[in-house]
């Protein structure tokens, strides 16, 4: 099929490699042109396993190409995925604005195709986004009526960064909310060849279920951390606990997120959690558990803190700075606000994440480090020996493989928080987890 693919961050970059590897003609659309300009060439322009050799291979086979022409990407697409960032607001509510300004560009093109256009959300949204915004938006610049005239639907993504080409491949469910039958056939087509359930709802139930996905995530995350917290103040290793509780498959359901360790962070849980939990607020609705889930999560990062105060050293050594090990996102990262509350109370601080010091120098995040925040990437070493070397205390941040070995050969004289979970023992007076 012809598709375009307009916002090319993680989802949309992600999209265009695995599409188009699988035969399909993919136009690549971004108000950036660094991020054309990467695609054009075949690299990406965000850090993911294996995405730069799918772009290539687009490239190379003429399935995929970049423009900054929302004209000519309509005019040569039958359908369009749409993965602008939708941020959080100050007051947790979800902007929706990048959307409604590419439906706005989108919507004045539609008058002059002759063949019918499909327009489908791949970004989260709140409930009532589509019928709200999306299709009024793109009703009132085309003069066009939606489910007739064009397709409209959602296609929540269920992609994780660092393993989001294996969750493509190998997903466990395509949910498709499609507003006329019509345009879920035409999703459902594009699908057909995974090995995965299609469940076609309405658009309004699509929408929910991303968020009830996440905002399940989310929970997950946090019940473990307060049983982490709650056994290693008694004398237990939380992990033998929540072990124990992962082996039921019957009710537990899965053992992903069921971990003691360090705050959930990333672009899609924390802006979640804040945006449904806005929306149950302003539709009366009392969600104790999901309002405390963001206070709680901080709790964990100024837990981890005053461990490391309590460690009474001064040099310390943050390895990891994106959320997570394969990436080099760091919106929303626990592991930033971490450091900049070292930074704050005066520790000697250097940082090692080698995702990270890539994207400084080469990647599309280059400009975010840069601009929003400058005080701690200047941390930032690209010698992990040296780094380990001159701390008195390491914190095991991420999970990249590599930190374990540090783990396996520090020094006893060195005070060690493990984040994650690498340690095979519970805590002692040298090596301590933070829940166990």
């Amino acid at each position: 099929m012809r598709i375009s693919i307009f916002g090319l961050g993680y989802v949309g970059a992600v999209c265009a490699g695995c599409l188009s590897a699988r035969g399909h003609q993919i136009v690549g659309v971004d108000i950036s042109r660094l991020k054309i300009d990467l695609i054009s060439q075949g690299k990406s322009p965000i850090v993911e396993p294996g995405l730069e050799e799918l772009l290539q291979k687009g490239i190379a086979s003429g399935n995929l190409r970049g423009t900054l022409d929302v004209r000519d990407a309509i005019l040569d697409t039958d359908i369009s995925f749409l993965a602008p960032p939708t941020p959080s607001k100050r007051n947790g509510d979800l902007d929706v604005s990048y959307i409604e300004e590419v439906c706005q560009q989108i919507a004045r093109i539609l008058p002059e195709k002759s063949t019918r256009h499909t327009i489908v959300v791949r970004s989260t949204v709140l409930p009532g986004t589509l019928r709200g915004v999306v299709i009024p938006t793109l009703e009132k610049y085309s003069g066009l009526k939606a489910g007739k005239d064009f397709g409209v639907a959602v296609n929540p993504e269920f992609l994780r960064e660092s393993t989001a080409i294996k969750d493509y491949d190998f997903p466990a469910m395509t949910v498709i909310g499609e507003l006329d039958k019509t345009s879920g056939d035409l999703l459902e087509e594009i699908y057909r060849e995974l090995d995965a359930p299609i469940i076609r709802k309405s658009v309004e139930v699509a929408e929910m279920i991303k968020y009830t996905c996440n905002v399940w995530h989310a929970t997950k995350v946090t019940f473990a951390n307060e049983i982490g917290n709650i056994s290693r103040a008694v004398g237990v290793d939380g992990r033998e606990v929540m072990d124990v509780i992962c082996q039921d498959h019957k009710l537990n359901l899965s053992k992903y997120y069921m971990k003691p360790g360090f705050a959930f962070g990333g672009s899609c849980l924390p802006k979640d959690v804040r945006a449904l939990s806005y929306r149950a607020g302003s539709l009366d609705v009392d969600s104790p558990l999901i309002s405390s889930l963001m206070r709680s999560n901080s709790g964990q990062v100024q837990k981890a803190f005053d461990i490391i105060a309590g460690f009474d050293k001064r040099k310390v050594a943050l390895l990891g700075l994106s959320f997570k090990a394969g990436t080099d996102d760091l919106r929303e990262s626990p592991l930033v606000e971490l450091a900049e509350m070292l930074i704050g109370k005066g520790f000697d601080l250097q940082i090692y994440d080698r995702n990270v010091e890539y994207a400084r120098v080469h990647g599309a995040n280059r400009e975010y480090i840069e601009s929003k925040i400058p005080h701690v990437s200047s941390l930032l070493r690209d010698d992990l020996d040296r780094v380990v070397h001159e701390a008195d205390v390491i914190i095991l941040g991420n999970g990249d493989a590599a930190f374990a070995e540090v783990l396996e050969r520090a020094p006893e004289q060195k005070k060690v928080l493990d984040l994650i979970g690498f340690m095979k023992q519970p805590s002692n007076g040298t090596q301590v987890g933070i829940g166990w």
